[in-house]
């Protein structure tokens, strides 16, 4: 590789990075499970069936949906009280 590419390389990730870690700022809890079980099913869509679109789509919509239940089963485990604070069981 030249010292180039490895410089190109190297802002793309640091971009990405900055735009993954402040895209997620500002989501709820539900976003946040719901959104990374889509990118883990897409990745391992995509791993299982060496970057088809297809698998990949599903891979991502099974994520969604594990992220979902993951959330679900999660809120099932605490409530708020008067003042918005998370109070566990």
């Amino acid at each position: 590789m030249s010292m180039q590419t490895l410089k190109h390389a190297g802002l793309a990730s640091l971009l990405t990075a900055g735009l993954l870690f402040s895209g997620c700022a500002n989501m709820s809890d539900t976003d946040r499970r719901i959104g990374t079980g889509a990118g883990i099913g897409a990745v391992t869509g995509a791993l299982i069936s060496g970057g088809r679109p297809g698998a990949t789509a599903a891979g991502a919509v099974l994520g969604a949906g594990a992220g979902w239940l993951y959330d679900r089963n999660k809120k099932r485990y605490y409530r708020y009280d008067r003042h918005g604070n998370r109070i566990y069981r």
